[in-house]
């Protein structure tokens, strides 16, 4: 992931008029970091966010897009990984680090794990993903407001 995410972050530039000196100036902001080898997925993100929040408008072309989850306790698992990732707890924030993360944590557990999390149907399946994530959150000090969530 790392490479397609460094590429995106030099097209933003280049679309913002950003040389690799002010890139660079930019990514030490953001992460800490000057180069981007020695920058995790995470903080790929946060520098692509960082973009995205001063112009930088990405391509939807070729992107595969996911209908929202199935079941309010699937997207709630998704609010709660996402809000993992903005807080940079995450090295793969993607819906297959998620998927990873349930094969990690539950596989010999529930014996099988579906190949992507809104295949999920069994409720207490689904708590102990949503359990085992609020539980990272707390670890972490990031505070859950659901309120700014709900639609």
């Amino acid at each position: 992931m790392s490479r397609a995410l460094q590429q995106k972050i030099h097209i933003g530039c280049r679309e913002l008029g950003l040389d690799g000196d002010a890139r660079r100036a930019l990514q030490l902001v953001v992460t800490g970091k000057k180069s981007m080898k020695d920058i995790s997925d995470a903080d790929l993100f946060k520098v692509l966010k960082r973009l995205k929040a001063d112009g930088f408008k990405t391509s939807s072309k070729g992107k595969k897009k996911h209908k929202p989850a199935p079941r309010p306790d699937l997207r709630l698992v998704h609010v709660v990984w996402t809000k993992l990732g903005d807080a940079g707890e995450l090295r793969d924030p993607s819906r297959a680090g998620l998927n990873k993360f349930i094969r990690d944590q539950f596989g010999n557990a529930w014996g099988s794990v579906p190949a992507d999390i809104d295949m999920l149907r069994n409720h207490k399946q689904i708590n102990a993903v949503i359990q085992a994530l609020k539980a990272w959150g707390a670890r972490a000090g990031i505070g859950f407001d659901w309120a700014e969530h709900r639609k």
